[in-house]
């Protein structure tokens, strides 16, 4: 690119000092803190801007946006992947009454694969093994590998893949709460929505099919993430006594 100074093209000497000048904005602009690192590393170009967690709120937006492909209206599922597994980041919104409920849920092991609790990225790739952002309309019950589950349609283009991925909502024993006070965070699923299994009936009925859930980072991503909480086992993983099962 030339920079036209006048009518005429700037100098050499002009065109370097400009370069230098713009690398050192560079340079200020990522000596920012890690809140600004923590934003690039989720998005390039635009860095979040401080917003709390405010299910009923987001629940009322989105039903704005989708609420023309949503037969129910009176209970949404908001996912605020912005907080760790360790945390009770899904928010069943009750509209009617003005309420929220919070559970536990996982995400998926392509978001995470450190396995520190933290989802790292969306992904609606088919075989990413990741989670997907965007608006969800609750299907049909079935039951499956992973007993009383439920289907998702992708409403965006994050999600769109979301029926050809078998991204659905279930139950599993990774995600059971139990699990968060022995390793400090649940275990991970290939994208699914999943509850423990004294937890999951309630979701289903709940939201049964023709709601709407959505899932995003919702939570101010300009603050320094919290160290995650030490591993029980040096190899990071652990064994149910029970079952001799190897946490995911």
């Amino acid at each position: 690119m030339v920079v036209m100074t006048g009518s005429h093209p700037a100098t050499m000497t002009d065109r370097r000092a400009l370069l230098r000048s713009a690398m050192a904005l560079g340079v200020c602009a990522g000596a920012s803190g890690v809140g600004a690192a923590r934003a690039e590393l989720f998005n390039p170009f635009v860095a979040p801007a401080a917003r709390p967690f405010d299910p009923l709120t987001i629940a009322r937006q989105q039903l704005a946006r989708h609420g023309h492909s949503i037969l129910h209206h009176d209970r949404i599922g908001v996912v605020d992947f912005g907080q760790p597994s360790r945390a009770p980041r899904f928010a069943l919104v009750d509209l009617v009454r003005g309420a929220v409920q919070l559970f536990p849920v996982t995400h998926g092991r392509g978001s995470d694969p450190q396995h520190d609790g933290w989802l790292k990225h969306f992904s609606n790739r088919i075989g990413s093994l990741a989670t997907s952002r965007g608006a969800y309309r609750t299907a049909d019950y079935y039951w499956g590998a992973n007993g009383s589950s439920m289907r998702l349609d992708g409403l965006e283009p994050d999600n769109s893949n979301a029926m050809a991925r078998a991204i659905v909502v279930h139950g599993a024993w990774y995600a059971e709460p139990t699990l968060i006070a022995e390793q400090g965070k649940l275990g991970r699923s290939e994208g699914c929505f999943v509850f423990g299994a004294d937890l999951l009936p309630e979701i289903l009925f709940k939201l049964g099919p023709g709601r709407l859930i959505v899932a995003d980072r919702f939570t101010d991503l300009s603050a320094p993430l919290p160290p995650p909480p030490p591993a029980p086992l040096d190899s990071g993983n652990v064994v149910l006594a029970a079952s001799g099962t190897t946490l995911p």
